[in-house]
């Protein structure tokens, strides 16, 4: 599917934490790259827990902006992924941006990332190919991005950029929570949606301090582990959990086997059938979970599964039917209304 440009509706959805002296840049930016580039456009402001001006900021720029500006103050730090999925819920553009409040994302490059749309996509990913972050900070994220793109089969150099376009079925169709923002790109590839990126230009934090250091990183390779797992079974719980129970029920079996051989040479010890049996045991609970998962996938889709479908013909189209048809081979006696 195309975009057309001027024919279009633009969100921008801005999470912000103590950001009160960039705001205003950013706002100023993003108003000057979309007049003329699009039918509609609106901002939206989200106050993640400020303890300095912020939220004031927000407010100001609201009454600026008019209709144009939305602006949510969460009671407390909520996180980026919570005030993401608020800003999905309330974006109503055709094409979605998120963007960090730090200025580091340059609002130069929206019509870009519209461009890029146009070809056919439907999330465009920022790849901050020159950074300018310290060392600690990017070699990390280079050997994370590297290790998700294998894992998760959508490459990437920069999952982590906060910078990204999306179509508005996109946002509306994802869940969003805990950390899983940096996913999004990889959850969307469960549903058949395709992602491609541009080098964009970074710029060097000016104002206030970053809030994510070594501990995001450790969070990052969890939220890898969790994506991964999904990805292979999430319809199919106990795929999983049948190799795991296998395994332990190989692993005791052999240690029990051991245990045996060292009483008939003689030199019995209890340890081998100890651990077999705990492995025995483990194997049990671990299948009979894998189980329980199963009932629960089989109960949600009972509740109605929503699959995407890319393109449709005639799918209002029904075969008619009429009260008092017999089926053929049917011999029960119709009564015609």
């Amino acid at each position: 599917m195309k975009t057309t440009i001027n024919n279009t509706t633009l969100s921008f959805i801005i999470p912000a934490m103590n950001e009160e002296k960039t705001l205003a840049t950013l706002f100023e930016g993003i108003r000057k790259n979309v007049r003329g580039l699009c039918r509609a456009w609106e901002v939206i402001f989200i106050d993640d827990g400020s303890s300095d001006g912020t939220w004031a900021e927000m407010e100001r720029l609201a009454e600026i902006g008019g209709k144009n500006v939305k602006a949510y103050k969460f009671p407390a730090n909520r996180g980026k992924a919570d005030a993401l999925a608020l800003g999905y819920g309330e974006a109503s553009g055709d094409v979605v941006f998120t963007m960090d409040a730090d200025l580091q994302d340059d609002p130069d490059e929206i019509p870009r990332f519209l461009e890029k749309l146009g070809e056919g996509w439907d999330i465009v990913s920022g790849w901050k190919k020159k950074r300018f972050d310290p060392w600690h900070k990017v070699l990390p994220s280079r050997v994370f991005n590297s290790m998700l793109s294998r894992v998760v089969g959508v490459s990437l150099h920069d999952h982590n950029c906060g910078f990204k376009a999306y179509r508005k079925t996109v946002v509306k169709s994802l869940p969003m929570y805990g950390d899983m923002h940096r996913m999004v790109p990889s959850l969307a590839s469960f549903q058949g949606f395709k992602t491609t990126e541009i080098a964009v230009e970074h710029h060097a934090r000016e104002h206030g301090v970053s809030k994510y250091g070594w501990g995001r990183m450790i969070i990052g390779f969890m939220d890898m582990t969790t994506v991964g797992f999904l990805q292979r079974f999430r319809n199919c719980p106990m795929h999983f959990a049948g190799k795991v129970a296998g395994g332990l029920g190989l692993l005791g079996a052999g240690l029990i086997t051991g245990a045996a051989a060292a009483v008939i040479m003689g030199t019995a010890t209890s340890t081998f059938l100890i651990l077999g049996a705990l492995c025995f045991l483990t194997a049990i609970l671990v299948g009979v979970q894998g189980l329980m998962l199963e009932q629960q996938v089989y109960r949600s889709m009972e509740n109605g599964r929503k699959i995407r479908v890319a393109v449709s013909h005639n799918a209002d189209e029904a075969l008619p039917s009429y009260r008092g048809v017999q089926v053929p081979g049917d011999r029960r006696h119709l009564t015609v209304a």
